[in-house]
């Protein structure tokens, strides 16, 4: 089976900076004080994900789950190491991303399937059908910049499962939202590791990492702690699987 996604000694470094103004940097470093820190948010991780398989990528905050998924998807660069990737990647890895506040959901509709690599006459195509899963209503040419988080998740989420990917990422997307919404990305979800396509799916749900994954991979502090089936993953998390339905509780932002 060909190769979707190939990771290969790939490390991602961050500046972290202590202060905001030159002024507060500069009184800092007179008395001695750090102004800034460097650190790993991925350190030599290496896997191979083949092509149609679903996997759960687990971890706590912090762990470097979301900067992974931002260098499968090619939005970052790693410091070192490659990152290959085979076919049309399409997904949600922030809420809101790649919306104008000043355009109307519709409008950013058109924009968000144009980053993509939609046409406008696929988008057109498929208009109707991205509006009514987003549920906004009358929102819909109302400015982006009104929307709650929810309302923009679910409007991007609408979009990136209309995309005829071939690898589909997929970060915390059930974090915000109603139950109803939850339940419907979750069906979504479902056809889409039916229809054979790559899934990469980042969640904190040991309920819905077991409905939809085959495999799990867990991040600790930016390095591979586990590779393998999805018990053994969500037992050496220590997860509790309490969460029979397969919706998500928000835990906060990772890196």
């Amino acid at each position: 089976m060909a190769t979707a996604i190939k990771v290969e000694h790939v490390s991602k470094r961050f500046t972290m900076s202590y202060h905001r103004t030159m002024k507060q940097m500069a009184v800092a470093a007179s008395k001695g004080n750090k102004v800034s820190e460097t650190f790993l948010a991925l350190d030599d991780v290496s896997f191979e994900v083949e092509q149609g398989q679903a996997i759960g990528l687990m971890g706590l905050n912090g762990s470097g789950k979301s900067t992974l998924l931002k260098l499968v998807q090619g939005v970052m660069r790693p410091d070192s190491g490659t990152v290959r990737t085979r076919g049309r990647i399409a997904g949600l890895i922030a809420t809101g991303a790649g919306f104008h506040p000043q355009l109307s959901g519709r409008e950013n509709i058109f924009l968000n399937a144009a980053v993509f690599g939609m046409s406008e006459a696929e988008t057109r195509r498929k208009l109707d059908s991205i509006i009514e899963f987003a549920g906004v209503g009358k929102f819909i040419d109302t400015e982006v910049g009104h929307y709650s988080s929810g309302m923009g998740a679910r409007l991007g989420f609408a979009v990136a499962v209309h995309v005829d990917s071939d690898i589909f990422l997929a970060d915390e997307v059930l974090a915000v939202g109603d139950k109803p919404f939850r339940q419907k990305c979750m069906q979504k979800i479902d056809e889409i590791r039916k229809e054979g396509r790559t899934l990469f799916y980042v969640s904190h749900s040991a309920g819905s990492v077991r409905r939809v994954c085959d495999r799990v991979i867990v991040l600790e502090k930016g390095v591979l702690g586990f590779d393998g089936g999805v018990d053994e993953g969500i037992t050496y998390l220590h997860y509790d699987d309490d969460d029979d339905s397969g919706t998500e509780e928000s835990l906060g932002a990772d890196i």
